[in-house]
């Protein structure tokens, strides 16, 4: 039973009754925002979907996409998360389910099927739904987690795209309002805005937009830059929870090396997650890490999977406790996949990877995805000497382009691999269903179906361990990296913005800066 609609009281979340709720759980990731290196496919949710409406026509492309969703997440997977001891759930949804771009602000009822379906099962088993827009019109960043086919962030240079943000939102808040087991709305999710003014205006208008229709849900609210970066943020909205992503470059493959736990290394962890929860802490709100995680070597792949993974689960658990020990909610990435990420994970005798295997084989050698990548085989011969033509080509003092922690070499291959490569394999991809009868495809979808997956036992057993910790456990003694004190400087703004890299790699030039900012910002009324 619920104990009424959550909020925020100072640095806390607390329920009607004023007991606090640490949020902790995971997201439903490849789910209503479905996304390359997860689900199996290249480019971007809206190409395949209509690459395979092509192929299969209407009604199969319909019935295929529906038993997806439904599949995707029933009750078994709800009882699997509470064994874990979660209690919250964050729900990535594509705007294209709720309204057509040629038919701009008509919102579409059967939209909400799953998410309702979705939202009234946790709460059957006490479970908590963060809603997530994590796709607006014209792509809030660069990248194709926003279902974005062109790598330019288009929402924030046309207030109709924002308009119709807005709308979208007033409709969710509406349908959602008094519900209790909603902990809250996340309006946004990864904002790309390289000028900053644009974020920090939508924000200012999509907060009373929201709360003109429903004034009781938390706000999630997204730091700029990828939720990176709160340097521009000038100041904070009431009830409101602060979202970072806490990606460590020690749990991918080529970034910044591999964890071996020495002293610099976890001065890095908590580097990188200091910076990023500084602003949090500085105006006591509470935070929020609503991604994290690492990505996992498999055998097939990697003949020392076993110690890359081993040493990837020693940084989780590292990062897990300082969360713990700072009494903050978490969300990690993700929890269903094709074997990346995912808390659980398709069988390699599952109907999906069976057929699309050999396609998924391929994107992974040719590199294709943006995330979850490996392209040391790629440097010598092709991308090396084309990045050396690059930076031979472009004047220093225009090499930088936002987002600019990815640096020039990351803007190339993103276009290139992610965006031509991934168009032309499209259709391709699309061709292995060809001529799938209604069954066929129902045991396609069916794939994703909790009785059908694998569990990733260490990854699992490492999240249910923390889930129910809280701050002062005596199993945190020797775990936690403390924060060493740097100086700081005391001009930095948004105009310098800094933020944790993340998964990204540094260039021997970059130094990071944190922030303090002199005074406390004032709650908004």
């Amino acid at each position: 039973m619920s104990n009424g609609i959550l909020r925020t009281d100072g640095a806390r979340i607390v329920d009607a009754n004023g007991d606090v709720v640490i949020l902790r759980g995971t997201s439903l990731g490849g789910w209503m925002l479905m996304e390359n290196f997860m689900n199996g496919f290249p480019g971007r949710e809206h190409q395949i979907r209509a690459a395979l409406l092509k192929v299969l026509g209407r009604e199969k492309a319909d019935f295929f996409f529906d038993k997806f969703l439904e599949y995707f997440f029933t009750e078994k997977d709800a009882e699997f998360l509470v064994s874990l001891g979660f209690n919250c759930l964050r729900l990535p949804l594509n705007y294209h389910h709720f309204e057509d771009d040629m038919k701009p602000f008509v919102i579409k009822e059967e939209g909400f099927e799953h998410v309702d379906r979705v939202v009234e099962l946790c709460a059957k088993y006490g479970i908590y739904t963060i809603l997530d827009i994590h796709a607006l019109p014209g792509g809030q960043n660069q990248d194709w987690h926003c279902d974005n086919p062109t790598g330019y962030a288009a929402f924030w240079d046309h207030v109709h795209f924002q308009d119709r943000a807005v709308n979208l939102w007033e409709h969710i808040a509406k349908r959602y309002r008094g519900n209790p087991w909603v902990a809250g709305y996340n309006p946004m999710n990864e904002p790309a805005d390289s000028e900053w003014t644009r974020l920090l205006a939508f924000y200012d208008r999509i907060v009373p937009a929201i709360r003109a229709v429903d004034p009781e849900h938390i706000l999630f609210m997204e730091g700029n830059t990828f939720s990176m970066d709160f340097t521009g943020f000038d100041k904070v909205y009431p009830n409101s929870v602060y979202a970072i992503h806490d990606y460590c470059g020690f749990g991918f493959p080529n970034r910044i090396g591999r964890y071996q736990g020495h002293k610099e290394q976890d001065q890095y962890i908590r580097k990188m997650y200091d910076r990023k929860a500084a602003f949090m802490k500085q105006h006591n709100v509470p935070i929020w890490n609503g991604e994290f995680g690492p990505i996992y070597e498999r055998e097939e792949f990697n003949p020392d999977w076993e110690v890359h993974n081993e040493e990837r689960y020693n940084v989780l658990d590292r990062q897990l406790a300082i969360y713990t020990a700072d009494s903050i909610a978490w969300s990690i990435w993700s929890y269903k996949d094709i074997n990346v990420m995912g808390m659980t994970y398709l069988s390699p005798e599952s109907a999906w990877l069976k057929l699309l295997g050999p396609i998924i084989k391929k994107k992974r050698d040719l590199a294709v995805d943006s995330w979850a990548y490996d392209d040391a085989h790629l440097q010598e011969g092709l991308f090396g000497p084309l990045h050396k033509w690059f930076e031979d080509n472009i004047p220093e003092k225009h090499s930088k382009k936002y987002p600019w922690q990815w640096r020039m070499h990351m803007h190339v291959f993103r276009g290139i691999r992610g965006i031509t490569m991934a168009e032309y394999m499209i259709p391709e991809w699309a061709e292995y269903f060809r001529g799938k009868s209604f069954e066929e495809l129902d045991e396609l979808a069916a794939s994703w179906k909790y009785e059908n997956c694998m569990q990733r036992e260490k990854l699992n057993e490492l999240l249910s361990f923390y889930s129910p910790m809280r701050a002062g456990d005596k199993r945190l003694e020797g775990k936690v990296i403390e924060s060493e004190k740097e100086e700081q400087p005391q001009d930095a703004g948004k105009d310098k913005s800094v933020s944790g890299v993340g998964v990204f790699e540094l260039a021997p030039d970059e130094k990071r800066k944190a922030v303090v900012t002199e005074a406390p910002i004032a709650v908004t009324a």
